[in-house]
């Protein structure tokens, strides 16, 4: 059924087509976000399905664990450890390369963050493929049952917490900078809270406040995290009236601390059919000859930066701190989604929320990046179409 659908989409897609549907996109607020927008959804079948809500969940089964606090607590040690961590993180974003084993589609884990991804812009983005490809609607990018409205529903409780919307703020460093910010304007729409840079806010005592439009001064009760320690340290140019360090009255959706605990930080820990060979440089016994096999990663890092892809035996040795690096076996990503000329690469990130009430997580919906190059990104991609972001769609049940 999966070629059946790939077809009739391959069969209705135009260049034409396609620039208005990014037209579509850049009227909402007269933007066209940074990053490359892929032509086309992914057509997951139900097998594929499956496999990735099992490894997805067996994620979260380590995660829950009673000890992983304990078993990642020198996370924090080689980072910040920022005061009033709460019980758990209330996202998680969790990488599949799609490989092939024995001619079925395996899933394989590439990484796993405790910090938000775009969960407003994909939203709207299936809106806006539905508006241009109306067969689309026989489909959903949604997971556990969940619908447009409940996937809105559970996003809201998760970031607001019952709190008024005008006392909860999306906090990043420059936001009108950042390549996401579609996602802040998409988000600042469904959910009606200010986006704030790390700048603008100020402290009394041990409360933080905003100056609204109005020229009001409001209480900030809840943030949203979207700031990258990794940035922040590198800002020194930045004035801000507080410290992540200090003793704050107020809640975090997504504190700090969860984007060190749930990392690469635990790829170590992770074994089983949906997970890769993956070892802490202090605990490799010896090199491997076949280095051309690995990929070399800093622990701590953000949107691929640091990490070495043709690994030589001087890179391992050059490391000083081992401790925070990984040595992972490479993933080849097979070739499944069917452009108009070859098959291109997909990864798959399944998004899942976690409010503070709730005993599990809840998988909510997806993110997809289609690569034609040797890895995902976007300097492996550089100038070729059918490849970016996008969504994974499956059958409604």
């Amino acid at each position: 059924m999966i070629s059946e659908y790939r077809k009739r989409f391959n069969e209705q897609y135009s260049k034409e087509i396609y620039q208005d549907f990014l037209a579509d996109i850049t009227s909402d607020f007269d933007y066209l976000p940074t990053f490359r927008i892929a032509e086309t959804p992914f057509f997951i079948q139900e097998e594929l399905k499956e496999k990735l809500l099992k490894g997805s969940q067996e994620v979260i089964d380590f995660i829950k664990k009673k000890e992983f606090k304990d078993l990642t607590q020198k996370s924090l040690l080689v980072n910040s450890n920022v005061p009033n961590e709460d019980a758990h993180t209330q996202f998680l974003a969790i990488d599949f390369g799609i490989c092939e084993e024995n001619g079925s589609l395996v899933p394989k884990l590439i990484e796993v963050q405790g910090f938000p991804s775009v969960f407003n812009f994909q939203y709207n983005l299936f809106k806006k493929f539905c508006t241009h490809y109306p067969f689309l609607k026989e489909f959903t990018p949604y997971l556990n049952g969940l619908d447009e409205e409940g996937y809105m529903t559970k996003l809201k409780e998760t970031i607001l917490n019952g709190h008024n919307p005008e006392e909860v703020v999306l906090l990043e460093i420059e936001p009108e900078k950042q390549n996401t910010k579609i996602d802040f304007y998409y988000c600042q729409q469904d959910l009606e809270i200010p986006i704030c840079c790390v700048t603008a806010l100020h402290k009394k005592g041990d409360q933080l406040f905003y100056t609204n439009k109005d020229g009001k001064e409001i209480q900030i009760k809840r943030i949203y995290n979207r700031v990258i320690f990794d940035e922040l340290e590198l800002r020194k140019d930045l004035k801000l009236s507080f410290s992540f360090m200090d003793e704050l009255d107020v809640e975090w959706a997504g504190h700090p601390n969860w984007f060190f605990r749930i990392s690469k930080f635990v790829l170590p820990f992770l074994q089983g059919q949906y997970f890769i060979e993956t070892k802490l440089l202090s605990e490799l016994e010896e090199i491997p000859e076949d280095l051309e096999n690995y990929v070399l990663k800093p622990l701590f890092s953000f949107s691929g930066s640091g990490v070495v892809f043709h690994v030589k035996k001087e890179d391992i040795a050059n490391v000083k701190e081992k401790d925070l690096y990984i040595l992972q076996k490479k993933v080849h990503y097979a070739p499944v989604l069917q452009a108009p000329d070859a098959k291109v690469k997909v990864e798959v990130r399944i998004l899942a929320v976690w409010p503070e009430k709730d005993e599990s997580p809840t998988l909510m919906g997806n993110l997809v990046r289609l690569s034609r190059g040797e890895m995902i990104g976007v300097k492996f991609n550089k100038d070729k179409d059918w490849v970016g972001g996008t969504l994974g769609l499956f059958e409604k049940s």
